[in-house]
Order: C-alpha cells, then sequence, then structure tokens
C-alpha cells in the first residue's frame, strides 16, 4: 500500500461525505453545507493531482493504482454531475441531462469495451490521453461552477465543452480498444 494509494483511497472516502453536504444544503438552504460541500469537492479534486505527483515522483506507480486513480475520478465526477442534474431550485442551478448522459453513457462504454478485452485478449492497455483529461477538468469545473453559483451565462458553454471533449475521448478509447482486439490473433480468420 503506497502512500499515493492511501491518498487515492481517501479520496474515495471523501466522496459520500461530498454528497451528503450538497443534500443538506439543498434541504435546509443552510450556506454552511454548501461550502463544506465546495470544501470536500476541491480537496477531493486537489488529491487527485497530490496522488498523480506522488506516484510519478517517488516511483510508487503500482497495479493497485492503475485502478483505484481513475475509478476514483469516475466517482467523484458522476456523484457530482449525478447529485447536481436533478432540480435543486432556488438553491442550485442544474446540469443538463445531456451532459450527465455523456458521461455516464462514455464510462459504461469503457467499462464493457475494457471487459471484451480482457475476456478476449487477458490484457488491457490504457493509453491516457490529453483529451481525457481536459474533459476530467472541465467536468470537474462544471461541478463547482454549479456549486459556486456563478450563473448561467457561462454554464453553457462549459457543458458543452465537457460533453465535446468527454465524447472525443470516449471515441478515441474505442478507436485504441478496436485495434487491441485486431492485433490480437483471436480476431483473425480461421484458416
Amino acid at each position: 500500500m503506497t502512500t499515493a494509494n492511501k491518498v487515492t483511497i481517501a479520496r474515495i472516502l471523501l466522496i459520500p461525505f461530498f454528497v451528503v453536504e450538497v443534500l443538506y444544503y439543498v434541504r435546509t438552504g443552510n450556506e454552511l453545507y454548501r461550502m463544506v460541500g465546495i470544501g470536500t469537492f476541491l480537496l477531493a479534486s486537489i488529491c487527485d493531482g497530490v496522488d498523480g505527483y506522488i506516484a510519478r515522483r517517488y516511483n510508487q506507480k503500482s497495479e493497485l493504482g492503475a485502478i483505484l486513480d481513475p475509478l476514483a475520478d469516475k466517482l467523484l465526477l458522476v456523484s457530482g454531475v449525478v447529485l447536481l442534474s436533478f432540480d435543486h431550485e432556488p438553491y442550485l442551478d442544474s446540469v443538463p441531462l445531456w451532459l450527465t448522459a455523456t458521461i455516464i453513457g462514455r464510462d459504461l462504454l469503457l467499462l464493457i469495451g475494457l471487459g471484451v478485452i480482457f475476456v478476449t485478449v487477458g490484457k488491457v492497455a490504457v493509453q491516457p490521453r490529453i483529451i481525457g483529461k481536459v474533459a476530467t477538468v472541465l467536468q470537474m469545473v462544471v461541478v463547482l461552477w454549479v456549486l459556486f453559483k456563478w450563473g448561467k451565462a457561462w454554464l453553457f458553454g462549459l457543458t458543452l465543452s465537457a460533453a465535446v471533449c468527454t465524447g472525443v475521448s470516449g471515441l478515441l478509447y474505442v478507436w485504441d480498444g478496436v485495434r487491441q482486439l485486431s492485433a490480437h490473433p483471436t480476431s483473425s480468420p480461421k484458416s
């Protein structure tokens, strides 16, 4: 259990706390809950960079970390986006359902693709791309934008950018998956 993995696990443990604080806020309107929810989300987001830095800087990359880190990202972002997709007027604006569907659809597609590749090939090689990292950052910005109540003027552009980057990164992962399957001997026709 590396230090980087411990930070990632702490990040996962922050997620229910974040969700509960936002739910208390939209139920009561007490600003303290919103501030604690924002602080928790920010802390979990910052820890995403910290665990990656620790893993690279101190050579603590591990197979467990390769699974836990993206899982923590997905859990944090999906919980935040789904939570904020519901109508919480007058307290918070909503994240458009099409963004939520894009994020969840891409993640489900990737999960199914990973399963197919693992069963067929035996090992999955995931190549992270910058567009995926941009999509993650934009999704975090959308969640924070809504939580900070910065208004709808820029929210549509941010959600559209997040959806496009999420969709493009999903298509690139599908492309990589098809190439892995095509390169494997089981994909060749039987003679």
